[in-house]
């Protein structure tokens, strides 16, 4: 309850302005600060087979785990667990609360070119793990990023390709490794993801992120954008789509604002953004 009152004391100051900043990120790996309010940087670092840094290459040395696929093919979630422990002191040694990770896509394809950071083809074996691996990490106060909400199987076409499938596949299979994030491991963030699912960009997409992962799964943490995949300004707010990584931003900031101004996006929906932002 204190943190709450915390957030919407903060929320009530912010100026429209402030809060669209917040809403964006100020760099590669980096946050926007209010200084005047005394709100901080919030620093991610890649995973999730390491803590990359502040240096995309080169850069202070990061101890590299074994990859996703390494860990699924050990049937081993307290093992998987206790590499998510040491990673969480990885990230917090290179000044960062936030880890992109863990990647819980589904190895549907041969030819997925990030197939080695997934866990398995399996979507209750990758469920497990997932599990254990947010728990390792936030257990030791560093937030998990789960990835990439969702369908994210293919690195051919990946901004413009649509996963298509039935209810049935999206619920059994995709969607099984997340719902176990939230639900059981309270994970603190979810990446939406590149492609689109039935046509609509996942970073837009109300009945993921609004009807699914909070109305369903009562998620209230942060949506966080992969990098460079917001599509839009309105539809991704609308959507629950809260911050825009990295920055400066394409669509979010500035654009926010302007969206405000012109009626097609009404403060209150920024508010459900930036609240959930401040309270991460």
């Amino acid at each position: 309850m204190e943190r709450a009152t915390r957030v919407e004391t903060l929320l009530a100051e912010l100026t429209l302005e402030e809060k669209a900043a917040l809403m964006a990120g100020a760099d590669l790996w980096h946050t926007v600060a209010v200084p005047r309010l005394g709100i901080g940087v919030l620093r991610v670092t890649d995973g999730p087979n390491g803590a990359r840094g502040t240096a995309f290459r080169g850069g202070p040395t990061s101890a590299c785990f074994p990859c996703g696929s390494a860990l699924g093919s050990t049937w081993n979630p307290a093992l998987v667990e206790r590499v998510a422990a040491a990673l969480a002191e990885e990230t917090l040694a290179k000044g960062a609360r936030v880890l992109l990770a863990p990647t819980v896509n589904l190895q549907r394809t041969p030819i997925g070119g990030r197939n080695f950071e997934c866990y398995a083809e399996d979507p209750e074996l990758s469920a497990r793990l997932t599990v254990a691996f947010v728990r390792g990490l936030q257990a030791r106060g560093v937030g998990a990023c789960v990835k990439h909400f969702v369908a994210n199987d293919v690195e051919w076409e990946r901004h413009r390709a649509s996963a298509e499938m039935d209810e049935r596949t999206l619920r059994e299979v995709y969607l099984v490794p997340f719902e176990a994030a939230v639900c059981e491991a309270g994970a603190w963030t979810v990446m939406a993801a590149y492609n689109r699912l039935a046509g609509t960009h996942c970073t837009e997409h109300p009945r993921l992120l609004t009807d699914i992962l909070r109305g369903e799964w009562n998620f209230d943490g942060a949506v966080i954008s992969d990098w460079i995949a917001t599509q839009s300004t309105a539809p991704s707010v609308i959507a629950g789509m809260d911050l825009e990584m990295p920055g400066p931003p394409r669509h979010y900031g500035t654009k926010i604002v302007d969206a405000v101004k012109r009626g097609e996006l009404t403060e209150t929906a920024v508010d459900a953004c930036a609240r959930r932002v401040l309270a991460l």
